[in-house]
């Protein structure tokens, strides 16, 4: 959702508003200091007058209530499982229902489309939920053939993330969502008498769930309401997507668009573990097949925050940028990715870049992420 997300409440321009998707949620929390900004065609909260770090750190002890712009798309029919065989480098016959898993789509040359989350939600039945991007175009160009309907089921997005976020859904689901729905399971659950889907995911690198509307069946502030008052004995605050990107910098969860693109393989972008060579048919696979393993997407710490963008040198050569950037609280030091121009051993180099107050520091390179990386933090086992 962007790494320029500091400079950006400073940053505003007004604009004409038509061609963009407003948030259902956005007057329940709306105020003088509110500013958005655009992804994926929709609004979402970029800043809300808030104390970003002391959001921070309810999102890491208590919980955050996040109104977030990821867009589901829908895929369903008979040949949805074939069909989504040949767009994603990922297995997608063994996807349960009830079940979610991180799927990448490839170009033909091996670059990444598209990431994001693949639900099944019935034996035919699929969501995806995608970040920025013209996924609905890919996917229908890629249909010819397939027996199937690609539609927007016009669901919008709100995430419970923190170590609280167990007990505030526990309550807000009268005990439906109970410890036996596990990291990325799913389903239909009731809330407060409306029935949304739920999955336990989320871009924090904590604890969390997603909660899905089901488009016009849903009453958003009568939804809003009902989170609110389940997560009010638990600590939770609304929080706009600061706190969420300081979270996600530190987790190394990584933004389509912002931190690798088209020109990026998922080898370079430090993605191979989601990607199955062994499956055969999809777009792309011939190409990853002979691509370079090496990855140029790896950490940095340095002792101030790094510039958006900003150059990497070694010595006088720049050797790569910062695509998203943050101080990290939990670490106590500037943290971000670099976007090496070329695969090299660069782990554990001492670098050069660029701070935000325009001085010139050194940085360590290091592995992503920051800081749990078996995730047991967002596995309920930390």
């Amino acid at each position: 959702m962007g790494s320029s997300i500091h400079s950006d409440s400073s940053q505003t321009l007004r604009i004409g508003a038509r061609r963009f998707e407003s948030s259902p949620y956005q007057d329940c929390y709306t105020g003088p200091q509110t500013i958005f900004g655009v992804y994926a065609g929709r609004f979402y909260p970029v800043c809300n007058g808030e104390d970003h770090t002391e959001t921070y750190w309810t999102l890491r002890r208590k919980a955050a209530l996040y109104d977030v712009p990821e867009r589901p798309v829908e895929i369903e029919g008979p040949d949805a499982v074939p069909f989504l065989e040949r767009v994603f480098a990922r297995r997608v016959a063994t996807l349960k229902p009830g079940r979610g898993r991180y799927a990448i789509a490839c170009t033909p040359n091996g670059g990444i489309f598209m990431d994001g989350v693949l639900f099944r939600l019935g034996e035919t039945r699929f969501w995806y939920v995608q970040p920025d991007g013209a996924l609905d175009a890919w996917l229908m160009a890629h249909a010819d053939g397939f027996d199937v309907k690609v539609s927007d089921p016009k669901s919008r997005v709100l995430q419970v993330q923190g170590p609280n976020s167990f007990a505030i859904m526990h309550d807000a689901s009268n005990g439906a969502i109970d410890e036996s729905m596990g990291y990325f399971h799913s389903g239909f659950f009731d809330l407060g008498g409306q029935q949304v889907y739920v999955s336990r995911t989320g871009w924090t690198g904590d604890r969390g769930y997603e909660i899905y509307s089901m488009g016009d069946a849903t009453e958003p502030a009568r939804l809003w309401d009902h989170i609110m008052a389940a997560g009010a004995p638990h600590g939770m605050v609304f929080s706009s997507i600061r706190s969420m990107e300081m979270r996600r910098i530190e987790a190394g969860i990584l933004d389509n668009l912002t931190d690798f693109d088209q020109t990026m393989t998922p080898f370079a972008a430090g993605l191979e573990p989601f990607i199955d060579l062994e499956k055969e048919g999809y777009v792309g696979r011939d190409a990853l097949l002979k691509a370079d393993r090496r990855p140029r997407l790896l950490g940095l710490t340095a002792a101030a925050v790094p510039a958006y963008r900003a150059r990497v040198s070694d010595g006088d050569q720049a050797v790569g940028h910062v695509s998203a950037a943050t101080w990290s609280p939990t670490l106590e030091c500037g943290i971000g990715y670099v976007r090496f121009n070329l695969p090299s051993n660069w782990l554990g180099r001492m670098l050069t870049v660029e701070t935000e107050t325009g001085d010139f520091v050194a940085c360590k390179i290091v592995e992503l992420p920051f800081f749990d990386p078996e995730k047991k933090i967002p596995r309920g086992l930390a």
